[in-house]
């Protein structure tokens, strides 16, 4: 059975909010779907961009590109747990029901005959007939119930098609007319309350549906030249750095404005926190592909060209994993902990809605341990960095105090500076809140231990192979990175099968291994049927880079376990 989604074309529907269509993408993202397909049928379409993006007009919000094929549905369906293919089963009846059933349409008997490799969805900013050649402004106010969709979908079968477009299905109190447009003919639906579907023919390969005839006459527009998706701010210069033939899914997000609009929903799926560090971006693009072991996303994204700020070429991390056990639970590491606080406080700026303020951070650190925070700690912090979370091991005859440690390197670009504020630190922990500062040695490097008040190791911190300085909080794991060990994380089988190669030279990567992470620690709650999801899950890992002074580059991999061949999609209600 094929995708319900792919068949809403033909589905005479009324206008959907941004945050519907996001939250809608945003699940098939997180089942493992959402956005792709290089068309490379004639030259109306690069093989390089979005399929439909020289029609989709350029002030659209968001677009999904879906492939029709039923083989790459199943694969999809097959992935997670019995109670994860159960959710999404659910939801892709819901959807072909809503889309399709609902509106007397049967997908394989329909749509699939003309229909080609792919479909693409578009929603459209207000005032759609309102074309510009500069990218959408996010400074004015927006509603969500002036948001219109734009459907492109190729054709197969011209005889099929035109059929079925020639005769559609009866709409209730209402009626179909026919109209031109840029000597285009147009079909659309007239007399039905809070509904307005346009549908018209394109070069003889591309049925366009929308659901405002403004918008069909914009995409019409954009099809002949006029201002398109293609020729929006970044995009025809980034999205081929993401470009993969045959993937599942493929999207784009204009990302300042998609995020003012859902950030102004009372039902935002994500907080405001998230989405005013989005809008510090451009554009979001992705392709996902489904492998034989999980679900591969590479993205893209990128800032406005006419932006003042531009990002630091900088690819020097990689080489944290090489330090840790292969046991490591989670590893988060990045190329330059300096400049990444002067980005964050670059963004953060005149942002009420930063997770931390700067000024607050420093603030903290300071009433804490009278240490200046840029000056006397992020000064020396130039090199790559980590900050991992190592499992337990307790020995015999000893209690378990901790479950874990999380463990900080940072390779310092001045170890002096880096040792004396070591020592400060010592001082404030023995001085201000009574600790014991105990020097010692594992395996003949020196260490420093703080020895809580009731006698328990709390913290270590020491220096690794000359400029890696570290600090352990928790369980006493130091010992399990002096000497480096034998069985690293980089080469465990798990970090290799997860954490993508590329990009390389890579600015950061995560690892997280999630079967054993969440034994450990309870995860906190972001999306619906999280608990489910998570246990559908094996592991996680993304690398980043830096593309250029304004493109960032991310690969990730979803572990995903497998629940077997799934059941047939029960057949729609008659």
């Amino acid at each position: 059975m094929a995708l319900p989604l792919v068949s809403n074309s033909m589905s005479k529907r009324k206008k959907p909010s941004l945050v519907l269509t996001l939250s809608s993408a945003g699940l098939l993202i997180g089942a493992g779907s959402a956005a792709y397909w290089v068309l490379t049928q004639g030259n109306l379409f690069s093989k390089d961009l979005l399929p439909g993006a020289n029609i989709i007009p350029q002030n659209a919000l968001v677009a999904v590109s879906l492939t029709t094929d039923p083989g790459q549905w199943e694969k999809l369906r097959e992935f997670g747990t019995k109670e994860t293919q159960s959710l999404l089963d659910k939801n892709l009846v819901q959807l072909r029901d809503r889309f399709l059933t609902n509106h007397g349409y049967d997908f394989q008997k329909d749509i699939s005959p003309w229909v080609g490799d792919q479909v693409t969805i578009a929603i459209v900013a207000p005032n759609a007939s309102k074309t510009t050649s500069k990218p959408v402004a996010t400074g004015g106010e927006a509603t969500t119930n002036e948001q219109s969709m734009v459907m492109i979908l190729p054709v197969k079968n011209l005889q099929r098609a035109s059929s079925i477009l020639a005769q559609p299905k009866a709409v209730k109190d209402g009626k179909w007319i026919d109209r031109t447009y840029e000597n285009i003919p147009i079909k659309e639906t007239q007399g039905q309350v809070g509904e307005n579907f346009s549908a018209a023919l394109l070069d003889k390969r591309f049925l366009v549906i929308t659901d405002n005839p403004k918008t069909t006459e914009q995409a019409i527009d954009a099809y002949k030249g006029k201002a398109s998706l293609a020729t929006s701010a970044g995009f025809a210069e980034n999205f081929p750095k993401i470009a993969r033939y045959g993937p599942f899914a493929q999207f784009y997000v204009n990302v300042p404005y998609s995020a003012k609009i859902a950030g102004a929903s009372p039902n935002r799926p994500l907080p405001a926190q998230v989405l005013s560090q989005l809008q510090n971006n451009q554009g979001l693009a992705g392709t996902i592909t489904l492998e034989s072991e999980g679900i591969r996303l590479k993205s893209v994204s990128w800032l406005n060209p006419n932006s003042q700020r531009v990002l630091s070429v900088e690819n020097k991390a990689g080489k944290m994993q090489n330090r840790l056990p292969a046991e490591t639970l989670m590893m988060l590491s990045g190329g330059n902990l300096q400049q990444l606080w002067a980005d964050y406080v670059l963004t953060s700026q005149r942002n009420p809605y930063s997770p931390v303020m700067p000024e607050q951070l420093r603030n903290g650190v300071k009433s804490l341990t009278n240490l200046d925070l840029e000056q006397d700690l992020l000064n020396w912090m130039g090199g790559e960095f980590s900050v991992s979370v190592i499992p337990n091991t307790p020995k015999e005859g000893l209690p378990e105090n901790f479950r874990a440690a999380l463990v900080f390197m940072v390779q310092a670009s001045n170890r002096s500076r880096g040792e004396a504020a070591l020592k400060q630190l010592d001082e404030v922990m023995r001085n201000q809140y009574q600790f014991q500062v105990k020097y010692t040695t594992v395996d003949g490097k020196p260490v420093v231990n703080w020895v809580g008040p009731f006698g328990t190791l709390t913290a270590t911190h020491g220096w690794l192979d000359g400029d890696v300085a570290f600090l352990t909080v928790g369980a006493p794991v130091s010992d399990r990175v002096i000497p480096r060990p034998n069985n690293t994380l980089a080469n465990s089988a798990l970090f290799q099968n997860t954490v993508p190669s590329e990009p390389n030279p890579t600015n950061g990567q995560l690892f997280l291994d999630v079967e054993k992470t969440a034994k450990y620690f309870p995860l906190v709650s972001f999306v619906p049927n999280q608990r489910a999801l998570l246990e559908a899950t094996r592991s996680a890992g993304v690398t980043a880079a830096v593309s250029d002074s304004r493109s960032t580059r991310y690969d990730i991999f979803v572990s995903l376990k497998k629940a077997g061949k799934p059941d047939p999609l029960p057949s729609p209600a008659k």
